[in-house]
């Protein structure tokens, strides 16, 4: 089934909190970092680089607080080859420093003007001035993948021989194929004795292919990113390249594949990057189906159209209703909400079910759950375990939106406030405030449709939550007031997890 590499093992080098937030648009606080990378250390990587120390007052107090707190990654900062920028990483207190320069002709001539050997002995005095202060070395020969090949083996040859613990091979700008990546490594590790590591970036979508085809000529750590997040189109996705080497090549990590969707979305959450659906492993759509070909082959064995268990990287698989969908999809998703229909209800619910997409509706489960319960003749559900209390928002020029609510979640009260860019995102985050931290929910989409033109329009809202386990629901809300029918839909939604939940307990009583 895979291709397997032989009692190899391969280091996890984690630059999400670096590279990943080099990513336009993303700034974390130095308090947000740490909990990116306690996380990271509960997802097992063996090496978190904390960030570029020089790089602002910030950054070096986010290092520092990373460096301190105890966790068993290797804790690396960035540093060019340059005595300022190495002791702002060793006052950091990082146990490992990741230096680089520039060795491509492009690089030397028109961004840092100096020639090949006078690069060459900066790295050297640079590796040699880190080494004198105990640390671990790893270097990097920035655009190595444009520079002239017998010079790379040169610089890095001379860099080991001062002291360097390991080297990388970066792909700065993405320009490299698999076939060229795994003979570069090949080449460098032909010169070198000591481990080689591989960063990838993905700018024509080789990253993963590229760290793999690494992998296979020999290399020994990879440098990657939660969710493939970093400068322009990103780095190799930690989850993806995990997951193959586990699945398609035999290889081991120490990466506790479980806490892969938890850390993607923490990641995705507090970046505020939000993950395409269909991204392999960690996309809403990576275990969803909808093709009633697809659904019946998944409900008879997994494996016909899952390459691996999603409850391995902490996720569920999940079935769509539309036009595509068969009866067995169908009766799955109502056994999940504890429908029972005769074989005539289930042929009538199909019916109505593509009906409706034929017409270009997008089924929720909410949509589901009345069609069946019209169906079937049942009443409207009516056990809540969250209950929206109270609501209020303030809006206005020159106004910062604000919402208030009062919630009562298993018998408790709480309440909650918060400020957002417009009211219903303030409502949102006041709610989320709450169910995050009580019930571990959040709101994972979020879309709004116009059901009647003018002023006085009538607006739907369909959300979808999900749980930490990977549940997801999602419900609709409608009305004249947005505001209104985007809590009612949270709210909604986030009852039928916890109704879900709740059940799922009892039964193991």
């Amino acid at each position: 089934m895979f291709l397997k590499l032989v009692d190899r093992y391969v280091k996890i080098f984690d630059t999400t909190l670096r590279d990943g937030e080099q990513t336009p648009g993303v700034t974390l606080t130095p308090e947000e970092k740490l909990e990116i990378a306690k996380q990271l250390d509960r997802l097992c990587v063996d090496t978190i680089e904390a960030g570029f120390p020089i790089a602002s007052k910030g950054e070096a107090e986010a290092v520092r607080l990373i460096a301190k707190a105890g966790l068993n990654a290797e804790i690396c900062g960035l540093a060019r080859v340059e005595k300022a920028d190495i002791d702002a990483a060793l006052d950091a207190g990082v146990s490992c420093i990741h230096l680089f320069i520039a060795t491509s002709d492009i690089h030397l001539t028109y961004k840092l003007k100096m020639s090949r050997q006078q690069a060459l002995e900066k790295a050297i005095l640079g590796v040699e001035y880190a080494k004198k202060h105990g640390v671990t070395v790893e270097f990097s020969a920035e655009d190595a993948t444009r520079t002239d090949p017998q010079f790379l083996r040169e610089f890095y040859r001379e860099v080991v021989k001062a002291g360097a613990d390991r080297v990388d091979i970066p792909d700065t700008v993405g320009v490299s194929t698999p076939s060229r990546m795994a003979q570069l490594v090949r080449e460098v590790k032909s010169v070198v004795d000591v481990p080689i590591a591989v960063h990838c970036h993905n700018d024509f979508g080789l990253a993963v292919a590229n760290t793999l085809a690494a992998v296979e000529a020999g290399a020994s750590e990879v440098h990657v990113t939660v969710n493939g997040l970093g400068e322009r189109a990103g780095n190799a996705a930690l989850e993806e390249v995990v997951m193959a080497l586990h699945n398609l090549y035999g290889v081991k990590t120490r990466i506790n594949t479980r806490a892969i969707y938890e850390t993607s979305r923490l990641v995705s959450k507090l970046t505020g990057i939000v993950v395409q659906p269909n991204k392999a492993i960690v996309g809403d759509n990576a275990f969803g189906h909808e093709s009633g070909i697809h659904t019946h082959g998944v409900l008879a064995l997994p494996f016909t159209y899952e390459p691996l268990d999603p409850e391995v990287v902490g996720r569920k698989r999940w079935f769509q209703a539309g036009k595509h969908a068969g009866s067995h999809g169908i009766r799955a998703q109502l056994h999940e909400m504890g429908f029972s229909p005769t074989e005539e209800q289930l042929a009538q619910i199909v019916n109505m079910v593509k009906e409706l997409a034929d017409k270009g509706k997008t089924l929720t489960e909410s949509d589901i759950e009345e069609i069946a319960r019209s169906v079937l003749k049942l009443p409207e559900e009516e056990e809540k375990v969250l209950q929206l209390d109270d609501l209020a928002v303030m809006t206005g020029i020159n106004v910062v939106p604000t919402a208030s609510v009062k919630l009562t979640l298993d018998g408790k009260v709480y309440v909650a406030s918060a400020t957002g860019v417009g009211p219903v995102d303030a409502a949102v985050k006041a709610i989320q405030s709450i169910t995050e931290r009580v019930a571990k929910i959040s709101l994972k989409e979020y879309r709004l449709e116009a059901l009647t033109g003018g002023s006085d329009a009538m607006a739907e809202v369909v959300v979808k939550v999900g749980d930490k386990e990977g549940n997801i629901s999602s419900a609709r809300g409608v009305g004249d007031d947005i505001v209104v029918a985007s809590v009612q839909a949270l709210i909604k939604g986030m009852n039928k997890l916890l109704v879900k939940q709740k059940k799922a307990r009892n039964s193991l009583k």
